[in-house]
């Protein structure tokens, strides 16, 4: 298990490193500190020790949902409850942005991928819609949005900004991201600032 363990962490380094298309399993053991063929004890390819690599990631990358406001009965607090939930996933992102940016690699050429990027945004965009939903019947968003595609709309919006910021290389201050993109999200839903 700690040799698996070794592995996993190795292959993220060298993912982080070298990106997906130019990551070599060689690199990945000698990173490890194990013979090559220790590796295929464990894995049997590149593309199955990127799988684990990514489910790690995946846990990491789900930050708390948007709070509706019904625990706390404010609705001053679903400003911040949308904010909190850019914040962590935005900080997340920036944290990753190596292994994001090796994801974005893998799902241009192996289609196994692309389907890890579309289960993986499937989550966010469910929890999104499920808390555009609860918004909606409390009479705090937007009640013609249809909430998944809203959902839809409003993930790509913000991961795509992620990428661009923090993989792409463009300068933007993770405070005006986080203000910007939750500025856009209640608007978009036309929820009440207080």
């Amino acid at each position: 298990m700690r040799t698996r363990d070794a592995l996993v962490g190795a292959a993220r380094r060298i993912f982080e490193r070298d990106g997906y298309l130019d990551a070599r399993i060689v690199d990945i053991a000698a990173e490890a500190g194990v013979a090559t063929g220790s590796f295929y004890t464990h894995f049997t390819s590149k593309e199955d020790v990127f799988a684990a690599v990514l489910a790690r990631l995946q846990d990491e990358m789900l930050h708390a949902g948007v709070s509706d406001g019904s625990d706390d009965g404010g609705r001053k607090d679903l400003w911040r409850g949308v904010e909190d939930a850019n914040r962590a996933y935005l900080e997340s992102y920036r944290r990753n942005a190596g292994l994001m940016a090796a994801m974005e690699q893998a799902a241009a050429v192996d289609p196994q991928f692309v389907r890890v990027r579309l289960e993986r945004s499937r989550v966010f965009i469910d929890r999104s819609a499920a808390t555009i939903t609860r918004l909606q019947q409390s009479g705090l968003a937007d009640p013609e949005l249809d909430p998944d595609i809203t959902a839809r709309a409003l993930s790509a919006m913000v991961s795509r900004l992620a990428y661009v910021t923090f993989v792409l290389g463009e300068s933007v201050p993770l405070d005006t991201l986080v203000e910007t993109v939750t500025r856009l999200w209640t608007n978009a839903l036309r929820m009440p600032r207080d």
